[in-house]
């Protein structure tokens, strides 16, 4: 099989093409549609947040029992693309495999988390793809003028608003496992 290149590609993208693409940890390559969308590797505030917020869901999954497997920047196949969602919690028997991506059918939740160059593209689009995919919760992490997460459950194609975890507050969350967070600390250096 040979690999995909910029130079070497004519015509619409496909999910096979793109995941063909070297690999690379500088860009994140995602489909909409025909359309590939590139943005750079996060920045550090980014990857901080996203590393505590993985690690506070694992222990909460690992507590609950609940039958999942939380991951980051993996490739999820939608019905109309490719998203690399920052968090992923999936069923673990989906993740078996040492696959290159996983179907949005095994997805309960996404998390993304909004940094400057993305804000349209997480708070407006990927909701609307991952309604459109029916993966059941999706969260989203603001992080100006104070980190807040906001939690949304899918509800007749779209998804509504069912709380908001505030800096400085305990937040009880119960779905898809039971979550308790206070997001205050979640970007702060050596926190």
């Amino acid at each position: 099989m040979s690999v995909a290149s910029f130079t070497q590609h004519h015509g619409p993208w496909t999910v096979e093409a793109v995941l063909a693409l070297p690999e690379d940890r500088t860009t994140r390559y995602e489909l909409l549609g025909e359309s590939l969308v590139m943005s750079p590797a996060p920045g550090l505030r980014h990857q901080r947040a996203s590393f505590r917020l993985h690690v506070a869901l694992d222990a909460a999954a690992c507590k609950a029992g609940a039958p999942v497997e939380i991951l980051e920047a993996i490739n999820v196949t939608l019905p109309s693309g490719l998203v690399v969602p920052d968090i992923v919690v999936a069923d673990a028997g989906a993740t078996a495999e040492d696959a290159v991506s996983i179907d949005a059918d095994a997805v309960q939740l996404v998390v993304e988390l909004v940094s400057p160059g993305n804000k349209t593209m997480d708070r407006k689009l990927k909701p609307l793809l991952y309604a459109e995919a029916a993966i059941p919760h999706y969260w989203r992490l603001e992080f100006d003028p104070a980190p807040r997460l906001i939690c949304s459950k899918l509800d007749g194609g779209r998804y509504v608003e069912t709380a908001t975890a505030l800096p400085g507050a305990m937040t009880s969350l119960t779905e898809p496992f039971a979550f308790d967070i206070d997001p205050a600390g979640i970007a702060q250096p050596g926190g």
